[in-house]
């Protein structure tokens, strides 16, 4: 079953309807649009759902501070075993979402799985909160890493000043933005190269690694297990910085509807992904070791760095751009999935309808790109971004954890439901445990600012009522919003979108 819109739905003709050629006609013609026709394309193969996964959760962070996990565990032998449950416990999470994106084939992720089973008002409060924080926070945060490391090797003996990082970052974020808007396929080629580029630094560091231990540099792993006695109460907030480094393995799922056989490819881009990011982090990690002791991994700045200099001596100078190629990477596929979440919450009546249309030849979801960009831009140039992002990290956690909640609900409730893909109950039972956990940690450890978070995120539901529920709006509100709308799909030139045949009730 697929819910029904709780609002009007954007294709009854209230708006400027397309055809499968890429026309926008006149309002007031009588030549009906070919329906069935525009909707975005099946163009996302398993290579490129893998590489938008893995593009996806290997930021900047593996190579300039994996040093979370040690602060909070303090030995190597044990920070080594919490990267690999962590990437285990993950692996747990994306085999559920593999599930729920084969039996649930619409766009959305998190939104759409929490919509299906729990209702509007939660799913609302989702990408309410996501819209308006922390999304164009976290944009903006990966975006000056990237305009710090591409501008490093031009400033090697001089700080770099702030205003050029950041407009080198609004370049970056631009650059993005367009590239996603004009083209599914470039978009998804240039995500490929991009994860191709991080995946061969990795390589790089792997392999300069064994080649250390070859040469008997094993004195960081002897007592693996002495060192700085870490209180077990700070174990959780290790599990906690880890389980952040492998966030992003859900993004194949808000673009479901555009992948090509999602009940062979979802699962298989997830599982592979997943494998390949485990064994990269923890054999990262045991490299670097083979070089830079726990001590001063913890006071580097840039592990990657610290490691390429003292082993590729002026060569290093290569490790800031593959840092600023690996941020681009995270930024390209935060966009793509994203603006699919977007997408789907105006289809289902919660955003704007403008959100649910796409442009008519080029069959992208143009203006659910570019909505955040001028809030991306705001805060870039504005915001406290680490405090935002500091006040709305347990939402993540607590929403991934009622998503994956609700496929054990799902199981019982409806047991006759088509699981092309299906997990034994204990998989998603443990994940969505270790997520409320995680939000239990968040109030434990830093409850103030939790706190403010939570109050943030409740905003969503006076929200909901007000733009969602209540319907007996003013006259003039409609009038100037439906023109606002008509304006907008004529400037952009996009039409509304046809809900794919196989998804439809």
């Amino acid at each position: 079953m697929v819910r029904k819109p709780v609002m009007s739905s954007i294709s009854n003709g209230g708006y400027l309807q397309g055809d499968a050629h890429g026309h926008l006609p006149s309002r007031g013609s009588k030549h009906a649009p070919e329906q069935g026709k525009m909707v975005l394309k099946k163009k996302i193969t398993l290579l490129r759902g893998i590489s938008i996964i893995i593009g996806t959760i290997i930021g900047a962070g593996i190579f300039i501070s994996p040093k979370g996990v040690l602060q909070n565990t303090g030995t190597v032998g044990m920070s080594l075993i919490v990267w690999t449950v962590c990437g285990l416990v993950s692996l747990f999470g994306a085999l559920s979402y593999a599930e729920l994106g084969t039996c649930i084939k619409k766009s959305g992720g998190h939104y759409t799985y929490i919509l299906e089973v729990f209702g509007p008002l939660p799913a609302f409060v989702r990408v309410w909160v996501e819209l308006i924080i922390i999304r164009p926070a976290a944009t903006a945060v990966i975006s000056l890493a990237f305009g710090r490391y591409i501008l490093e090797p031009f400033f090697i003996h001089c700080e770099i000043p702030e205003l050029a990082i950041k407009l080198i970052t609004a370049v970056g974020i631009t650059t993005i933005m367009v590239l996603n808007s004009m083209s599914i396929s470039w978009t998804s080629r240039m995500q490929m190269f991009l994860t191709l580029c991080k995946l061969i630094a990795i390589l790089i560091i792997i392999v300069l690694g064994v080649m250390q231990l070859i040469k008997g540099q094993t004195q960081h792993f002897r007592d693996a297990f002495s060192g700085n006695d870490a209180s077990i109460i700070r174990l959780p907030l290790a599990f906690y910085y880890g389980m952040y480094a492998y966030a992003g393995w859900f993004y194949l799922n808000f673009g479901t509807e555009e992948v090509e056989n999602p009940e062979r490819n979802v699962p298989l881009a997830i599982c592979i992904s997943m494998i390949i990011v485990t064994v990269c982090y923890v054999l990262t990690n045991v490299a670097y070791f083979t070089t830079i002791s726990a001590e001063e991994l913890l006071l580097s700045k840039a592990v990657a760095v610290t490691f390429a200099e003292r082993l590729l001596g002026k060569f290093s100078i290569a490790v800031p751009v593959f840092v600023a190629l690996s941020c681009f990477g995270s930024m390209n596929g935060g966009i793509f999935a994203v603006s699919r979440l977007f997408y789907v919450a105006s289809r289902e009546g919660h955003l704007p309808e403008i959100l649910s249309m796409i442009h008519v030849r080029k069959y992208t979801p143009l203006p659910a790109v570019i909505v955040l960009y001028p809030l991306t831009m705001i805060m870039l140039f504005f915001g406290d971004l680490y405090g935002l992002l500091n006040f709305l990290s347990f939402a993540r956690w607590l929403f991934i954890g009622l998503a994956v909640a609700g496929l054990i609900y799902l199981r019982y409730k409806r047991p006759d439901m088509h699981r092309p893909f299906k997990v034994p109950l204990f998989i998603p039972a443990l994940f969505s445990f270790t997520c409320f956990f995680m939000v239990a940690l968040s109030l434990y450890s830093d409850p103030f600012s939790t706190g403010i978070g939570f109050g943030i995120t409740l905003t969503g539901i006076p929200a909901y009522y007000f733009f969602i529920v209540w319907d007996k709006k003013p006259k003039w509100f409609q009038r100037i919003s439906d023109g606002i709308t008509r304006t907008l799909q004529i400037l952009l030139e996009v039409v509304p979108s046809e809900v794919p045949t196989e998804d439809k009730s």
